[in-house]
């Protein structure tokens, strides 16, 4: 199984909810609904979906959003929010790699949050070509990632720290292996009296590897960016949001 399967509960899943930005947030959903072209009805596919801080909104603006995760938490706290406000929402908890859908059943998709760095380059071929069935023809995806080798590389950090609301702190080790071509990293959680680690595996990828893979599984790349300003993605910028349509 693989550490993804059971890193998101408990101080993890509480650390990213806490570290994320709501600003930001609005501004990565208006970025969805102009690249993906959504409009009233679209049918679209949130992988990673998580606490749906993405999908709820989108869902709330007309789109029917398909949302899936692995983590039950997550899942429990997106179908209550979702049936409370009567969102055209489906939640379903599982693994976006054994999960099957009929062919192009999704008119977008897109995987933000950081998770598209967490398949080894076999599985994420396949994820990709998985996406592309899934996805009608003209369809967009759209993936987030902060751990794209230009990225990383240019200040590489062996170990690093940082605050997570008023009470947590986060702390890692990372050692990066260039043959295999993945960061392994142990995660460690401090709040109060109760202290978690994790060992985490990113798998880093160059945009060249990306491009190349996008193509290989039917995608044409039409946008690589920095930011959501739609700046072209640079050697050294802290993220990237890559945008393919379906070919």
């Amino acid at each position: 199984m693989a550490w993804y399967h059971t890193y998101f509960n408990g101080l993890p899943q509480i650390a990213w909810k806490l570290n994320q930005d709501e600003t930001y947030t609005e501004y990565e959903v208006d970025f969805l609904r102009d690249t993906l072209e959504l409009k009233n009805g679209s049918k679209v596919l949130d992988i990673m979906a998580g606490y749906g801080r993405h999908a709820l909104p989108l869902a709330d603006l007309g789109s029917q959003l398909t949302c899936v995760d692995l983590s039950s938490e997550y899942c429990e706290e997106l179908q209550k929010i979702s049936a409370q406000e009567n969102l055209p929402l489906t939640v379903i908890c599982d693994d976006i790699l054994t999960l099957t859908f009929e062919e192009k059943s999704f008119d977008a998709a897109y995987c933000f949050g950081n998770s598209f760095s967490f398949f080894p380059r076999e599985d994420m071929q396949k994820f990709l070509q998985k996406i592309s069935d899934l996805l009608v023809d003209g369809g967009f995806f759209s993936i987030h990632t902060e751990n794209l080798a230009e990225s990383i590389f240019p200040n590489f950090q062996t170990r690093n720290w940082m605050p997570v609301g008023n009470d947590m702190i986060y702390l890692a080790e990372n050692d990066y292996n260039p043959e295999e071509g993945y960061i392994e990293a142990e995660q460690t959680f401090i709040s109060g009296t109760e202290k978690v680690t994790h060992s985490v595996r990113q798998h880093i990828y160059t945009l060249g590897e990306l491009n190349f893979m996008f193509k290989s599984a039917g995608f044409q790349v039409i946008g690589a960016f920095g930011n959501l300003e739609a700046d072209p993605f640079m050697l050294g910028d802290e993220q990237l949001y890559l945008v393919a349509k379906k070919i």
